[in-house]
């Protein structure tokens, strides 16, 4: 046995110096090849003359301009002497360990390199630190070929013979990107970390250099897990070379993650300096862009040409309707707030002011405590800009650090009280996103509300499980629901009780009813006959986060889920709806059509390589469900606009031109959020209003119906206006239609005398039996009067003038009556029988 394990080893090393042996002779052919047609290059001297090149151009559907990206390369060069070694240590762990020992390229590595790849082991690199300065300025990094590392090894060996190391070290921490639209370590310092770069720690520093192999899956602001899996190795590699101690990575580390600001996650970009037409949908691309391109380019000045899925007409509608409603709906609020305030103040704090001074209570002072409030707005707002100038200008540190820190209050302040909200329209089938607003102001806050947020949606969730119900065959639009107080219980034997808006109750409704008009106690029935896991596995596909629908904290096991309890973008919204007007293929959400570069050649395709994706496998893996559910969610959507949510939307902008709308309305616990989402056979629309900060209420008059319903409705009769009228693509097959019994949802009989609906239904899943509720009705009358007949001697006291038929109607009737919304609000805050507390349309 020794004497075969000692063969092996032979066999094995003699295969690893012949294969060392090859290399080194094709190294050395490949080289002499391109040296053979080369010359010495001053390096420095390129360098001095190096330009910018082409800005990007981003183009909308019709080839306009958007805006174009560019930098003008002005770098805030930081000297390598004025960098904490500690970075430079980091660099060289992570990216070049034997940096200062080659002379341009690692044969070590190459050899390590060479053996991985002929034996089939993985594929790994062996660019050194002088490599990749080289080919960022002599050769193209985003082509995989042997010429190009032919090229780099070249030109390394010359940056190495003309500059130090110390030289070529300062050109690649200067020049290199670190993600988040970062280029050179002094801005991916400041973006990051909020300092200079000469401040960064140990931990910092593993950070960013983490970044150079791919800042798109690495980022700590986007994916803050992986990069802190990395910056562990970072820091090993660090200690095991010496270059610090495990205590003192240890405590950086610490440091570093128990002050790390998670809020942070919205944030995309560390700059956006360029005019933009559509400043939110023109960030979302760069973002796009970087995912796709990350390392081997830098779109600031790589001249490229991006075709998006944008239409600047739709774009300028939804800036314009937006804005109005942005000033509109802020309005309102601060009107009701201050009159609700006022009233507070008239009413109730002279009360409890005079009880705390008779009763020697401080706490329960207000009436100082108010003033302060006053002075400290007034500072906030007034006063402290002027500081802020004044500290600037005679080098105030403590002045600024004041203002700062009022500026931070003065924008959690704003925050909790500046209503905001978001817009995005993506096409039906194609995924293509027509416009996007993600807030009322970019250049304050480059936060994109229809892409990045996490809100809670409210009723508007409830369309999404009621999609699986109805596939199930459990629920039909015609199965008879009750609407009145319940008590829910979980497989944790949690109990649950829904409330209904103003208190009222409509007793038994069919199923069409019920989500039209959004009720609570109904939908919950409906998830509680479909089963949690059924309705959890339809929603998050719809939304396009099957892969979290395991996530309990993101989707709870509870009833409260069942009301929108869960938190998603305007986005994830859009794509859910529009998969139902799509016959039940799922719809994702694309931005990019193509990228060309500068000589007008294709670098990338997104949209045809989805495609060619879709058609290997068949469209199957892309049906969430079939034609006729997605149908039947249509008919039913297009019930909430018809009598249901959006009924006065529709009423009051005088109907949308015979083009067939659809959509839900959605209100969050205590007011706090507002939605709107929708759709025609074309395009679907998710609306939200409501707070970035949560916790705040709209109050009661601004609800999904009441201030998103209207921003929906005048921006989808607009950008629809022209547009040839079709209607909903309707399955050929598989469906029936038939008139049912208004009340029971049942075959009518000769006794349904109270009103007939036609309804569609599944083929195999429609009524069956007749109708047993009228029948019971006819002989439980006819019993009742012949009962009183008896008793009054009817014919004898005339009691014949009254109408018997109604009174028995009155008395055994399951039914409340309902409530007219409409005789207690006008129809600009009047909704059909919307939801209250905890959630409500």
């Amino acid at each position: 046995m020794p004497m075969l394990r000692t063969g092996k080893r032979r066999i094995l090393a003699g295969i690893l110096i012949g294969l060392t042996f090859l290399s080194s002779i094709i190294l050395g052919l490949g080289v002499g090849f391109f040296l053979s047609g080369s010359h010495n290059t001053d390096v420095r001297g390129d360098l001095s003359s190096y330009k910018p090149a082409l800005p990007t151009q981003i183009l909308d559907r019709n080839g306009e301009l958007i805006t174009e990206i560019f930098s003008d390369e002005k770098r805030d060069i930081v000297p390598i002497d004025e960098l904490p070694r500690d970075f430079l240590y980091a660099l060289i762990s992570r990216e070049d360990s034997n940096f200062y020992y080659h002379r341009g390229v690692d044969f070590g590595q190459f050899f390590r390199a060479a053996f991985n790849i002929i034996t089939g082991r993985y594929f790994s690199g062996f660019s050194t630190l002088t490599m990749q300065v080289a080919g960022r300025h002599y050769a193209d990094r985003s082509e995989i070929s042997i010429k190009r590392k032919l090229k780099e090894i070249w030109y390394a060996f010359q940056f190495e013979r003309d500059l130090s190391k110390d030289e070529i070290l300062e050109i690649y921490v200067n020049q290199m990107y670190f993600g988040h639209n970062a280029y050179g370590v002094e801005s991916a310092s400041q973006f990051y970390f909020g300092h200079s770069a000469r401040d960064i720690t140990i931990a910092e520093s593993a950070i960013l250099v983490v970044q150079l192999a791919s800042p798109a899956f690495y980022s700590p602001i986007n994916h803050p897990e992986r990069a802190r899996a990395r910056q562990i190795d970072v820091l090993n590699q660090m200690v095991n070379l010496g270059y610090v101690s495990r205590s003192e990575a240890d405590i950086s580390f610490q440091q570093y993650w128990d002050s790390y600001n998670y809020t942070r996650s919205n944030i995309s970009s560390a700059y956006f300096d360029n005019d933009s037409k559509a400043p939110y949908f023109s960030e979302y691309v760069r973002i796009q862009l970087n995912d796709m391109l990350y390392g081997a380019v830098d779109i600031n000045k790589d001249g490229y040409i991006v075709n998006t899925t944008l239409d600047l007409g739709y774009q300028a509608i939804a800036d314009n309707i937006m804005n109005k409603a942005f000033h509109s709906i802020n309005e309102r609020y601060k009107t009701k707030s201050d009159s609700r305030l006022a009233i507070v103040d008239e009413t109730y704090v002279p009360v409890i002011d005079m009880l705390g001074l008779i009763f020697n209570l401080e706490d329960i002072q207000v009436a100082g405590s108010k003033q302060k409030k006053a002075a400290r707005n007034e500072f906030y707002k007034t006063l402290s800009p002027t500081l802020e100038v004044m500290s600037l200008m005679f080098g105030l540190e403590g002045v600024k650090d004041l203002t700062s820190y009022a500026a931070y209050k003065d924008q959690l302040s704003a925050k909790k009280t500046t209503v905001e909200g978001a817009l995005i329209t993506i096409d039906n089938h194609s995924g293509h996103i027509m416009s996007m607003v993600g807030g009322s102001d970019f250049e304050t806050k480059k936060y994109n509300r229809a892409v990045d947020a996490k809100i809670q949606p409210g009723s508007s969730f409830k369309p999404l499980y009621y999609s699986a119900a109805i596939g199930s065959g459990k629920f039909t639009t015609a199965t008879r629901l009750y609407d009145g107080p319940i008590i829910f219980y979980d497989d944790g034997g949690k109990k649950y009780t829904p409330t209904t808006y103003l208190g009222s109750w409509k007793g038994s409704v069919l199923l069409r009813y019920a989500l039209a008009t959004s009720m609570n106690v109904p939908s919950l029935q409906v998830l509680e006959g479909l089963g949690f896991e059924p309705a959890i596995e339809r929603a998050s596909r719809l939304l396009g986060m099957e892969d979290q629908a395991d996530n309990r904290t993101l989707f709870p096991r509870s009833f409260p889920l069942g009301l929108g309890i869960t938190s998603v973008a305007p986005i994830n919204m859009a794509r859910a709806f529009a998969t139902f007007p799509n016959q039940g293929k799922a719809v994702v959400p694309i931005a990019v059509i193509s990228v060309l570069d500068r000589n007008g050649n294709i670098v990338l395709e997104p949209e045809k390589e989805r495609l060619r994706e879709q058609q290997r496998n068949r469209g199957k893996d892309g049906e969430i469900m079939t034609p006729q559910n997605a149908y039947i969610m249509v008919s039913i959507l297009q019930s909430t606009v018809e009598f249901g949510t959006l009924k006065w939307r529709r009423i009051n902008i005088g109907g949308f031109d015979g083009m067939p709308m659809a959509g839900k309305t959605g209100t969050t616990q205590n007011w706090g959020d507002a939605w709107t989402v929708g759709f025609s056979p074309y395009y679907t629309t998710a609306i939200w209003f409501g707070f970035d900060t949560p916790g705040n209420s709209l109050g009661r008059e601004l609800t999904g119906a009441t201030a998103a319903g209207p921003v929906w409705a005048e921006y989808m009769k607009t950008i629809h206006a022209g547009l040839p009228r079709i209607e909903f693509q309707k399955p050929e097959t598989g469906l029936v239609e038939m008139k049912v019994d208004a009340i029971s949802g049942l075959l009518p009989t000769s006794e349904c005398d109270e009103g007939l609906v036609d309804e569609i239904f599944i083929l195999g899943t429609e009524p069956k039996t007749f109708c047993d509720i009228h029948p019971f009705e006819k002989e439980r009358d006819e019993n009742l009067i012949e009962g009183l007949q008896d008793i009054l001697l009817i014919e004898d006291f005339g009691v014949d003038t009254f109408d018997l038929n109604s009174l028995s109607t009155d008395l055994f009737s399951s039914d409340i009556p309902d409530l007219d919304l409409g005789s207690l609000l006008d129809d600009d805050t009047a909704e059909t029988n919307t939801d209250a507390n905890p959630l409500l349309d």
